[in-house]
C-alpha cells in the first residue's frame, strides 16, 4: 500500500513536469526586430512622420562621344577615275578647298573635248546667223532660210550651257572651263578638295586605285564641337525633353563632369534594344574628347512626387536598408525598406513603407544599437 502510494505521486510530479515544459514550449518568442529603449534613450530620439515631396530624379545612362554630324563631310570623287596623288593623310588637318587627292580620268577628258566641240560649234552657227542676217536684209536669201540659221544658233547655245553644266557637275571651275574654252587645252587630271575646315578621320584609298563617284574617298571632321549621345530605355523616355540639363561622365578623364542640355530627342524606338537616342553637344576646342570615347550620361529627369524619408532615419542590417517605425508605448519596430540613393539628405522610398507611419528620424543608430545589445543579452 505505501508502495503505491508513492509510485501515484511520482506520476502525479512528472505529469506536472511535462505540463510545464508544453508551456514553456508554446511560449512565443521576442520579436528581435522590436525594441523598447530606456526613458534616457527614448528622450533623446527624434520622430517625423513619411512626407511626400517633388523630387527629381537622375536618370544614368550609358552613352560615349561621337561626331557632330553637321560639322561631318564625306568627300569622293565626282568622275571615274585612277589615283595618281595622295595629299592628305589619316589626322591630318585641312582647309576648305585643300586638294586631298588627285585622280587621272578618260571620261573627263571626253566631255572636255565634247565642250571644246559645242564652242567651236557655236561659234559657226553664230558667224551663219550673222551672215544670213545680212543676206536677209540684201533680199539674198528667204526669211525661212533666216529662222532655220538662227534656231541652229540657239540650239548652239543650249548646248554649249548644258556641256559647260556637265563639267561643272564633274568638278570642275567655272574658271577652268573659261580657261579650257581661250585655250582649248585637255586634262585629264580632277583634283578631290575638302568642303569644309577640320581633320582627316577616314581615307579609304590607294595609289592606282580606280575609284567611282560613289565611293567616300575621305572623311574630314571639324573636331571643335562634339555630341555625346545616349540611348534611354522605353520606360523612362517620358521623363527626358529637350532642353534639360545633363552631366558627362568621361572615363578616359578621370570621370570629369561635362555640363550640357538635351539637343535632341529621338521620335521612335530602336525595336532591337527599346531604347530612344538622346543627344547634348560639347565644346571641344582644347581637343581633350575623342569621338568613339566611352560616357555616362546623368539626365536630371523632371521633378515627380514621391515619398521619402530622411538620410538620417536609415540603418544598415545585414547589407539592407532599414527605418525604425514607431508602434505606440515607446517601442519601436526595425523595418526593412527599399529606397532609393541620396539626394539632398532624402531618399525615395520605393517599397516597405505605407506612408502614414512616423519614424525615427534621429537616433536611429543608437536605437539599433540598443536593440542589438538586448537581442544578445536574450540569446
Amino acid at each position: 500500500m505505501k508502495k503505491a502510494l508513492i509510485l501515484l505521486l511520482t506520476a502525479t510530479l512528472i505529469a506536472g513536469c511535462n505540463k510545464d515544459d508544453k508551456k514553456a514550449v508554446a511560449a512565443p518568442p521576442a520579436d528581435p526586430a522590436l525594441v523598447a529603449p530606456a526613458p534616457e534613450l527614448l528622450a533623446q530620439l527624434k520622430l517625423a512622420a513619411v512626407s511626400t515631396q517633388p523630387v527629381a530624379e537622375t536618370l544614368r545612362v550609358a552613352g560615349r562621344i561621337d561626331f557632330d554630324e553637321q560639322r561631318l563631310a564625306r568627300i569622293g570623287a565626282t568622275i571615274t577615275g585612277r589615283v595618281t596623288d595622295i595629299d592628305a593623310m589619316l589626322g591630318q588637318e585641312v582647309k576648305k578647298g585643300e586638294v586631298l587627292a588627285r585622280l587621272n580620268s578618260s571620261d573627263l577628258s571626253t566631255q572636255q573635248l565634247a565642250y571644246l566641240r559645242a564652242r567651236s560649234e557655236l561659234e559657226l552657227n553664230r558667224r551663219n546667223a550673222e551672215r544670213a542676217k545680212l543676206l536677209y536684209e540684201a533680199d539674198v536669201i528667204s526669211v525661212a532660210e533666216l529662222q532655220r540659221r538662227q534656231s541652229e544658233f540657239q540650239i548652239s547655245v543650249a548646248e554649249t550651257r548644258a556641256a559647260s553644266d556637265q563639267l561643272q557637275l564633274l568638278g570642275v571651275t567655272p574658271a577652268s572651263i573659261d580657261r579650257l574654252g581661250k585655250q582649248g587645252a585637255v586634262n585629264s587630271l580632277t583634283p578631290v578638295v575638302s568642303t569644309l575646315n577640320g581633320h582627316v578621320v577616314e581615307r579609304k584609298l590607294a595609289q592606282g586605285q580606280v575609284v567611282q563617284p560613289a565611293d567616300a574617298l575621305f572623311v574630314v571632321a571639324d573636331l571643335s564641337r562634339l555630341w555625346a549621345v545616349a540611348q534611354v530605355p522605353e520606360q523612362q523616355v517620358n521623363q527626358v525633353k529637350v532642353g534639360q540639363s545633363v552631366s558627362i561622365e568621361v572615363p578616359a578623364l578621370g570621370n570629369e563632369k561635362l555640363v550640357g542640355k538635351l539637343i535632341y530627342v529621338g521620335q521612335t524606338i530602336n525595336p532591337e534594344t527599346r531604347t530612344v537616342l538622346v543627344r547634348t553637344e560639347l565644346d571641344n576646342r582644347d581637343g581633350r574628347l575623342k569621338p568613339a570615347m566611352l560616357a555616362s550620361m546623368l539626365i536630371e529627369a523632371r521633378a515627380v512626387e514621391h515619398q521619402v524619408v530622411p538620410a538620417s532615419a536609415v540603418v544598415r542590417e545585414n547589407d539592407e536598408d532599414h527605418v525604425f517605425v514607431a508602434q505606440g508605448d515607446g517601442a519601436f519596430h526595425l523595418t526593412k525598406v527599399k529606397l532609393g540613393p541620396e539626394q539632398g539628405g532624402q531618399r525615395v522610398v520605393l517599397s516597405g513603407l505605407k506612408g502614414d507611419e512616423k519614424l525615427v528620424v534621429d537616433g536611429a543608430f543608437h536605437l539599433n544599437n540598443e536593440r542589438n545589445r538586448k537581442a544578445m543579452e536574450g540569446s
